[in-house]
């Protein structure tokens, strides 16, 4: 009997290794943009994970001999007005933008399945309800909201990733409610509510692993928006505090004072953010496609 146990074990680990195999193959051969992006997306990890020791300077370790000097072998990039070097703080940003686009994205999912998946499931005056306090929350331009909350709350990136993340998983709410009508039309489905399975068991057993694919697709597009909606908090002055290194506060502070006088400034952090952002997306939409049943095959 254990022998019949491992086998089989052995068995699924192989499948899904070959699964795998072959989902990073059809990444490489269909999307070689969206496999760029993963190398990108894979960069900004191991820079924001090793930061510490990617980092030739502490975030905030000033040498104000240094100001505004220009990129040599002491400093590749050059150092800021306070003689902060650039670099360091550029890999330091790296991590903040790891964490807050990680942790937002994660709550954004969470927060969307808490909301969409019994509005869709029960329907009815629920759904109603929870909709048109969906469609109230959608009125209201999203900008402004985040800078009035974020003005009450106070600065900072638990702050940042927590208001972010329910916002986000408000509008978000929309595109897994349509998942689950969807599956509620399903054969199976049907046969789940003809034999009185529970509801709590109908969700787990039957919704969720069927909507899996689409929550991991708003979670892989979703990374840059969050990347770049915190730059522009930082930027605004509603992020994170002057001192953290932030590719936003960067290009708020240093870079808008100082980017006559010192042009790299401004470049090195904005440059960051565009290809940050557009790795993440690239990479999002390939991920969209290859999941996605409705999209494979297609030209995408």
């Amino acid at each position: 009997m254990s022998q019949v146990r491992d086998s089989l074990v052995l068995e699924a680990e192989t499948k899904r290794r070959r699964a795998l195999a072959d989902f990073f193959v059809r990444l490489v051969r269909e999307k070689p943009l969206g496999f760029a992006g993963g190398v990108i997306v894979v960069i900004l990890l191991f820079c924001g994970i090793f930061a510490g020791l990617l980092a030739p300077y502490e975030m905030s370790e000033i040498h104000l001999f240094d100001r505004l000097a220009s990129p040599s072998a002491t400093y590749l990039l050059g150092a800021d007005q306070l003689g902060r070097d650039i670099l360091s703080r550029l890999i330091y940003g790296a991590r903040v933008s790891v964490i807050i686009g990680l942790a937002a994205t994660i709550i954004t999912v969470v927060f969307a399945a808490l909301i969409g998946v019994p509005s869709g499931f029960l329907g009815g005056k629920y759904d109603i309800v929870v909709q048109r306090l969906v469609d109230a929350w959608l009125a209201f331009p999203g900008l402004l909201i985040l800078l009035t909350v974020m003005s009450i709350v106070g600065r900072g990136m638990l702050q940042i990733v927590i208001v972010m993340g329910i916002f986000g998983g408000i509008g978000t709410s929309r595109l897994l409610r349509g998942a689950v009508i969807g599956i509620k039309e399903s054969d199976y489905f049907l046969a789940a509510r003809a034999i009185g399975s529970p509801t709590r068991r109908t969700m787990m057993r039957h919704i969720m692993p069927n909507i899996m694919p689409i929550m991991i697709i708003i979670f892989s597009t979703s990374i840059g928006g969050m990347i770049m909606a915190e730059a522009g908090l930082s930027f605004l002055g509603f992020g994170l505090p002057p001192g953290d290194a932030s590719w936003g506060g960067m290009l708020s502070h240093e870079g808008r004072k100082y980017m006559e006088m010192k042009p790299e400034l401004a470049l090195w952090p904005g440059l960051c953010l565009a290809v940050v952002v557009f790795g993440t997306n690239m990479f999002g939409d390939a991920m969209r496609d290859l999941l996605d049943p409705r999209l494979r095959g297609g030209e995408g």
